[in-house]
């Protein structure tokens, strides 16, 4: 989740799932103010890792809804998903990974299927 220079809270949410061989996460989720809260909220009732970076946040926002993170974001993505493996199985882990909020991101592309 992060707030915007206009105070409204947004949040995305992830999809990636190995078992069916998805190329890649997907944004399965996305909104502003009380979606945005839901959101955080529907996760964590769930028990789901609510990991919070605005630039992380203000980068997946641009990719479509139901579809795959471009190839741009992949390392990002990655980086954070493997620190929160790490995390989840008992690894000593420092921060979360930073993002580079001038990654590059093309909305439309990576379409799911």
């Amino acid at each position: 989740m992060s707030l915007r220079n206009d105070s409204r809270k947004q949040a995305t949410a992830l999809s990636y799932d190995t078992k069916n061989a998805d190329a890649a996460p997907r944004v399965v989720a996305k909104g502003y103010g009380l979606v945005a809260e839901m959101i955080v909220q529907r996760a964590k009732d769930a028990g789901l890792y609510v990991h919070e970076s605005p630039e992380m946040v203000s980068l997946l926002m641009q990719v479509d809804l139901d579809s795959r993170i471009p190839p741009a974001l992949y390392q990002a993505v990655a980086e954070l998903l493997a620190w929160l493996y790490r995390l989840e199985n008992g690894v000593e882990v420092g921060p979360p990974p930073e993002v580079d909020p001038a990654i590059p991101v093309r909305k439309g592309r990576s379409r799911a299927a």
